[in-house]
């Protein structure tokens, strides 16, 4: 008498999840098979067989909603279908070693006419009889409207503006140029680095598109957004804890009220020198080699980057920014940014090392700079140089405790530059400035640099902002929304990264960093007579310090017109540029820092009535409440800081 079985097929989208069988097993050792299978124990139903199979075979936890019973295979084997919105990771999977030796993604149509045809790695079925109902069922599911996806993705890529980014290189030697290549070539690899990070078969869905970009409207559309977002996503699913939070977070789950867990927790930290190792060090190469073209000498220094203004070309390398990681901000995604100065006096050729884990051993680290000097924009040095110098000063006024203030922040190198290049974390909407580094020890040691990319902000402003104030702003304010008012404030939001608090001491006496906790903003539960600190900012740190960066950024510009070190035409400017900007910024969405940051500012002092909603839906600002003055006259830049 055959026993009753149960298979159960996982369907990502329109791929379906192949696991190879152990070399080991009896029947089909070796080949690819489209599902888990196993016999129904006595007592069990087939669902809480398919659970348990999914779970011992593959480390795959899932509640009984997730698993659909779509028929009966030969009257005998009940096959259960799970659907998810998006690929799980392969290396999410824990296989069982005498059951699965592999697992793989496949298109359900590319993968039907393999069994079909008897091919020799693969288990053969009757795809033409009854476990045929499988593909019929996923074909109706998925039918595509392909005029409707194209309208879709076209919108989508209407949503972007094309802009040229040209580069004046006449200045550089032939060492410095083909130094400029094997920088651009080690941009590449950071940029599969990020791929990598983004998602584990992200480098592989990305060479299908192209590969199919020719083949129809539709598959070129598919490219196009692809490659603006560099994931199948528009959004980060970067979500890593370290293996310390994984044991005290992530509890045991059981199937049925049973417990099946496996006892160790398949989630760990891995530094990047490790996980990367092999592209990290063909960059390292390139960067090395680089160097040595070079037409002035090189400088290599460790742990603390050393910062420049005076040169005309900045490669930026490293993971820096931590905005992908949306579980508790800790994590630095992969970058690299190759730009030409606009301010600048004397020649230099140098780099700039950081963490010796991005490198291989003795040979390098973080992030490269490379610059070279080709004209002088005393103007615009002279202005960068006023913030630099008064940073000090803005420190030391700040809205806030005096116990968070530092006295001796270091005055941040500002370099305004000429995207030529970039590469990695760069994906969808680009930043107009950055400022690094990001660790709060560093930046209380040598402060931070700041680079601002003038030709981005400027095709922004132009196709962006501009056309959002058209739109947004009442008649008798547009005129107010001017280039200089949004990049001065763009200046004095990078500068104002560097101040505010970044060291604080724990309730029990312990240092810490505000990237990692907040006591001011800290919640206590009293549970048994016990504290226990909850971490205050962790996953909400980016889009506070976003909004501490624009407010005490207007706070700041405010500061300076007063001691008549800023022209007070700027006055009234800045505030409707930044209510525009508030437009443009909010539209990228909740989850994101700067869309976060953005729309706790704006309903902050909408209802302070310093934004004044109008009946045909315009917005403008009333000049008599929106003064950033030191509190109590505006607490917004108070309530930020503490």
């Amino acid at each position: 008498m055959t026993e009753t079985e149960e298979r159960l097929d996982v369907l990502a989208k329109t791929e379906l999840l192949l696991q190879r069988r152990a070399d080991s097993k009896d029947s089909w050792p070796g080949l690819w098979d489209i599902s888990s299978a196993g016999h129904i124990s006595a007592g069990d139903s087939s669902l809480v067989s398919a659970r348990r199979e999914l779970h011992e075979e593959l480390g795959i936890v899932l509640p009984k909603d997730a698993f659909e019973l779509i028929f009966v295979f030969l009257q005998e084997c009940d096959v259960y279908l799970v659907t998810t919105l998006d690929p799980i990771p392969l290396e999410a999977f824990t296989l069982q070693e005498t059951e699965v030796s592999a697992v793989k993604y496949i298109c359900y149509e590319d993968y039907r006419s393999l069994p079909a045809e008897e091919h020799p790695d693969y288990v053969s079925y009757d795809v033409t009889g009854e476990y045929g109902q499988l593909f019929d069922i996923i074909k109706e599911r998925y039918k595509e409207n392909n005029v409707a996806r194209s309208l879709t993705l076209q919108r989508q890529l209407s949503r972007y503006a094309s802009v040229s980014l040209n580069a004046e290189l006449t200045g550089l030697s032939d060492g410095d140029r083909k130094a400029l290549g094997l920088l651009v070539n080690a941009a590449r690899v950071v940029d599969e680095i990020f791929y990598l990070q983004v998602w584990y078969s992200n480098p592989a869905l990305r060479d299908w598109l192209k590969e199919h970009a020719g083949a129809s409207k539709l598959d070129k559309l598919k490219w196009m957004y692809y490659s603006i977002n560099k994931s199948p996503w528009i959004f980060t699913v970067i979500k890593r804890h370290s293996e310390f939070d994984l044991d005290t977070s992530i509890p045991n789950h059981p199937v049925d009220g049973r417990d099946h867990s496996i006892g160790v927790h398949d989630l760990f930290s891995i530094p990047y020198s490790k996980e990367y190792n092999s592209l990290i060090t063909r960059a390292a190469d390139l960067l090395h080699t680089a160097g040595d073209l070079a037409s002035s000498p090189s400088h290599l220094f460790s742990s603390i980057v050393a910062f420049s203004t005076d040169s005309k070309l900045d490669v930026t390398i490293g993971p820096y920014e931590t905005y992908e990681d949306a579980l508790f901000g800790y994590k630095g995604a992969q970058m690299c940014q190759i730009d030409q100065e606009k301010s600048a006096k004397e020649s230099s050729f140098w780099l700039v090392a950081t963490s010796p884990g991005f490198l291989k051993p003795k040979r390098g680290a973080h992030m490269l700079h490379l610059k070279l000097s080709l004209e002088s924009d005393d103007e615009a040095t002279a202005q960068l140089k006023l913030f630099g110098n008064n940073l000090q000063v803005l420190e030391q006024n700040l809205p806030m405790d005096n116990a968070y203030k530092s006295t001796d922040v270091n005055a941040a190198p500002i370099c305004v530059i000429q995207l030529i290049y970039n590469a990695g974390d760069v994906k969808g909407p680009q930043t107009v400035a950055f400022n690094l580094l990001n660790d709060e020890r560093i930046v209380k040691e040598r402060g931070t640099s700041m680079v601002m990319l003038k030709n981005v902000s400027e095709a922004k402003f132009k196709h962006i902002l501009q056309p959002i104030a058209d739109v947004c702003i009442a008649k008798e304010q547009k005129e107010l929304v001017d280039f200089e008012s949004f990049f001065t404030h763009t200046i004095c939001h990078e500068c104002c990264h560097g101040i505010g608090p970044r060291t604080i001491t724990l309730p029990n006496g312990q240092n810490s960093t505000v990237r990692k906790v907040s006591c001011v903003t800290s919640c206590y539960l009293i549970i048994s007579g016990f504290h226990r600190v909850l971490d205050g900012l962790q996953e909400l740190r980016s889009a506070l310090e976003e909004a501490k960066a624009d407010i005490v950024g207007l706070w700041a510009l405010k500061f300076l017109i007063n001691k008549d070190l800023l022209p007070k035409s700027l006055l009234k400017s800045m505030y409707v540029s930044f209510l525009a900007g508030c437009f443009h910024s909010i539209r990228f969405g909740l989850e994101e820092a700067h869309g976060k940051g953005q729309a706790v500012q704006f309903n902050w002092l909408f209802e302070k009535e310093a934004f004044i909603l109008h009946p045909d839906e315009t917005f403008s600002v009333d000049f008599a409440k929106v003064p950033v003055d030191i509190a109590p006259t505006f607490t917004f830049a108070k309530d930020i800081m503490e």
